[in-house]
């Protein structure tokens, strides 16, 4: 029998397919990031999604950047709390996988942040992205050079294996203090 929903941490019945913004909790981001490993696993230790989500956020922060664009940097990866992640180079065959991914991801930033990235944001996001990612081979496949060029990052992001639990923790503290400033309107 298939099922049509996954439960999540807080046991919500979710539907990644459908997804119901009220049924989106950041406790549930946070944990399931913590748990999911970069890179696939295939790095020397463990470093979460939300490990690097919070890199970003501190790097856009570094820059200058909105609290949105702080705000999108922390949660662009958090379709794979819900639907996990496929690799970049799988990724460009898999074109319904990447409409499933964009309508959970728009749900989610609809959420958090009252609508889907704008075209500006969404560069100034995925630039982060980008440059993290570059950062985070050289630095934890001791030296391997995905991209042909060394982003000039403006924080300094950690690139250690560190305690899911303290991830999360930080990653949620990291969320409200961003909601708290008051500065990005969300649930």
């Amino acid at each position: 029998m298939q099922h049509q929903h996954i439960v999540t941490y807080m046991n919500e019945e979710f539907v990644p397919i459908a997804p119901d913004m009220d049924k989106i909790h950041i406790e549930d981001i946070a944990h399931a990031l913590s748990l999911l490993c970069r890179a696939n696993g295939h790095i020397e230790s463990f470093f979460s999604i939300a490990r690097h989500s919070l890199n970003c956020a501190a790097e856009a922060k570094a820059r200058g950047y909105t609290a949105r664009v702080q705000l999108a940097c922390l949660i662009h990866d958090a379709s794979e709390a819900y639907i996990s992640d496929v690799t970049r180079p799988v990724k460009s065959y898999l074109e319904e996988y990447k409409v499933i991914e964009k309508r959970l991801q728009d749900a989610i930033y609809t959420k958090y942040l009252g609508a889907p990235l704008d075209g500006d944001e969404f560069e100034l996001m995925d630039s982060i992205d980008n440059d993290m990612l570059v950062s985070e081979f050289a630095a934890l496949k001791k030296g391997k050079m995905l991209f042909d060029y060394v982003p000039k990052l403006y924080s300094e992001p950690v690139f250690e294996c560190s305690d899911f639990k303290q991830v999360e923790s930080t990653f949620l503290k990291t969320y409200y203090g961003i909601m708290h400033a008051g500065i990005v309107q969300g649930r």
